[in-house]
């Protein structure tokens, strides 16, 4: 009983709170709006990947790992 409640209380965390800017996304009526918001949510995924890679790149070239 217990582990059904842990579960059903990350599942309402993730639906309530962590999803709530993309349900009101969604309810915009303007299309440009929606697309220029996940856009730039692209935008800071892509420019985060890019981060990532120049850390790998730089710990290569030292000889870390």
């Amino acid at each position: 009983m217990i582990a059904n409640n842990i579960f059903k209380a990350i599942g309402d965390f993730f639906t309530d709170v962590l999803f709530a800017p993309y349900h009101s996304i969604r309810a915009m009526d303007n299309w440009w709006a929606q697309n220029t918001i996940s856009w730039v949510f692209i935008i800071i995924v892509f420019m985060a990947f890019l981060y990532w890679l120049g850390e790998i790149r730089k710990y290569k070239k030292a000889g870390n790992e």
